[in-house]
């Protein structure tokens, strides 16, 4: 038996050894990434630095990473699915490539003092070639080299063993995936591998060889300098070293399933087992979200925690709880997760105050809205754009399925936006009320009821129009929080700085960045604070910041400790948990020496004030609970 812990920190020491520098979990809020919501993956942090920027912890770097995926959320409380999970990551920027990562990965899975993984249980696989890069025969050589048998090495096409690049050009390459015989006793036959046996054999690490650049004509050109990149989950490698044929069965989620027996009074068996992981899933989520200031709310990162949390509500439910239990299972994931994240530790009570809330105002409306539903449900009209009277949709279903899919047609978009409006149903939610009606979530015929009932009636156009504004949003979402590095959108992120400056001091200590968005045009800034800024305030942030304009001021950049950097007072940060151990501090300094901001960043900041124009604060309003927001823009 090995813990969860233990492999975290076996993982850590081994790259440790070989001249790695920890750095620490990113917010699940990507700060990189434009195309996500959430961090998915362990390199959105690093994206400057795989770009070429100089990392200050030098060019080997390992941690583990908080990483939330959503796109398979109905498929949570099954063996494997979950939406929150920790990557563990190594990286060489610009340093070692293949030779040396294979031989690590080898070395940390097989070795007796690390993972100990009998190495006739292991199998890889390797790009095999297209014509844009050549068959991978140097990674098939170096498993070669360590032991790995010919018959065990896989040569897979560009759809199984090559990483795309996030944006149009941007580094990639071919990876070689490590795979692990899976519940079974005996060693593998000699002729299995992942191409020929796929179903016994399960993926446990990936290394990425980012060899090329992709441009915009689409070609993919070599590299002047290469990445490595490398994850293994935490979860799935806890599952396979213990021989458990769930992540739910390790102890990641054994004591927390254990808290939500105990709170809902409820065996965990094969009646109440799907319900209770999904309870235990959605909560350890949120507990991290939460962290990370998310709010529940109905947008963007906040709605999917609002659903999160709803949903995990309604599975009490349907273990016929009617009050609040979520406190009791929070607090179990909080002291699971304290003393590995500092945000967790710092947000302890801002976690159970949001959780508690939302489960008071969902329970609030959750049985009136379950009545709501049986009764739009049993509607007798339904529409005709089911189409049941065409002769050959109808073939499709059998005279039962029939009668049930004319239900589904009575259920209309309408009934479908008033449980979202009036009592906090998502809209997924509603849908899997649907198919939970008629145990149907398997049928056969179930995408032509979908396609017909939901997908070509109003919601869907109303629905689409949420999606699309969340796209938007999320497009925002580039480096540093900003849509690009031009000069207008730089003067504006140093206006940032000179703005929240001078709120800590008017508002106090308190206050810290929740998240901000800049582009050239405008700042959009959200900060930690509970109530409205009055206009005098406002005004004296605005007077703050174009002093600080007028005066010429410069920036200066140094790297430092972090240890030193939080002993500090001078210096602001918000997630202090998120920064390596040496660390940017910009400063803007007077050419009399007053300070106006200094605070640690990653950049890019104007040189001088003298190139930015007058500062203007459009808006003030509420984000969410807790959390304000300003917007201003720099005007001639």
């Amino acid at each position: 038996m090995i813990t969860s812990n233990e492999i975290r920190q076996k993982f850590i020491e081994f790259f440790k050894e070989h001249w790695h520098s920890q750095i620490p979990s990113a917010s699940v809020v990507p700060e990189n990434d434009p195309t996500v919501l959430f961090t998915t993956a362990g390199m959105h942090p690093l994206v400057p630095y795989l770009l070429g920027e100089r990392h200050p912890l030098w060019k080997r770097l390992v941690n583990y990473q908080k990483c939330v995926r959503t796109g398979d959320i109905d498929d949570v409380g099954d063996n494997s699915h979950l939406t929150f999970f920790e990557m563990l990551w190594n990286w060489s920027l610009w340093d070692f490539f293949k030779k040396e990562s294979i031989k690590f990965s080898f070395e940390l899975l097989t070795s007796s003092e690390y993972l100990w993984i009998d190495k006739n249980k292991l199998a890889v696989t390797v790009f095999a070639w297209d014509e844009n890069a050549p068959r991978d025969e140097e990674s098939s050589i170096i498993w070669q080299e360590q032991g790995m048998p010919k018959s065990r090495i896989s040569y897979m096409s560009k759809k199984d063993n090559w990483w795309w690049p996030a944006w149009l050009t941007w580094p990639c390459g071919p990876d070689t995936e490590i795979f692990y015989r899976v519940w079974k006793e005996e060693f593998p036959p000699e002729w299995s591998n992942v191409e020929t046996d796929e179903k016994n054999w399960m993926e446990i690490w990936n290394n990425v060889f980012m060899e090329y650049i992709k441009d915009e004509n689409g070609k993919f050109n070599l590299a002047s300098m290469q990445n490595v990149d490398t994850g293994m989950g935490l979860e799935r490698i806890t599952a396979v070293l213990n021989k458990k044929v769930t992540v739910y069965d390790t102890d990641i989620f054994s004591d927390i399933l254990e808290v939500i027996s105990q709170t809902l009074w409820k065996k965990y068996d094969e009646e109440t087992k799907k319900s209770m992981r999904i309870i235990a899933d959605h909560t350890r989520t949120s507990v991290i979200m939460i962290s990370d200031w998310i709010n529940p709310s109905n947008v963007d990162q906040g709605y999917v925690l609002r659903r999160l949390l709803r949903r995990a509500i309604r599975e009490g439910y349907k273990l016929w709880n009617k009050w609040q239990f979520l406190t009791p299972i929070a607090n179990k994931v909080i002291s699971k997760f304290e003393w590995i994240y500092e945000s967790v530790t710092k947000n302890k009570q801002l976690i159970i105050e949001e959780i508690e809330r939302e489960e008071k105002q969902f329970l609030s409306t959750l049985e009136n809205g379950l009545k709501e539903f049986e009764k739009a449900f049993l509607k007798p009209k339904y529409f005709m754009s089911c189409n049941y009277e065409d002769e050959t949709f109808r073939k499709k279903l059998d005279d039962n399925n029939f009668e049930i899919s004319k239900r589904w047609c009575a259920f209309s978009w309408k009934d479908m936006f008033k449980l979202y409006d009036t009592y906090g149903f998502p809209p997924e939610m509603t849908l899997e009320l649907l198919r939970e009606k008629f145990n149907i979530a398997n049928s056969n015929w179930k995408d032509a009821i979908l396609n017909e009932a939901f997908i070509l009636d109003e919601y869907k156009d109303a629905f689409k129009k949420h999606q699309e504004l969340s796209r938007a949003w999320a497009e925002q979402k580039f480096k540093w929080g900003l849509a690009d590095d031009s000069e207008a959108t730089t003067a504006l992120h140093s206006a940032t700085h000179i703005m929240l400056a001078w709120l800590r001091k008017v508002l106090w200590t308190h206050v810290h960045q929740a998240w901000s968005n800049i582009t050239a045009e405008r700042l959009r800034f959200d900060f930690t604070h509970p109530d409205k800024v009055t206009p005098e305030q406002l005004k004296a942030v605005e007077d703050y910041v174009n002093e600080a304009i007028k005066n010429e001021c410069v920036m200066t950049l140094e790297e430092i400790k972090k240890v030193d950097a939080e002993r500090d007072d001078t210096i602001e940060a918000s997630f202090w948990e998120k920064y390596p151990e040496v660390v940017k501090v910009y400063t803007l300094k007077s050419p009399l020496w007053v300070v106006y901001s200094r605070e640690l960043c990653w950049g890019p900041h104007v040189a001088n004030t003298c190139s930015m124009w007058r500062f203007k604060i459009q808006k003030e309003e509420a984000s969410s609970r807790w959390v304000r927001r300003i917007k201003a823009v720099l005007e001639k």
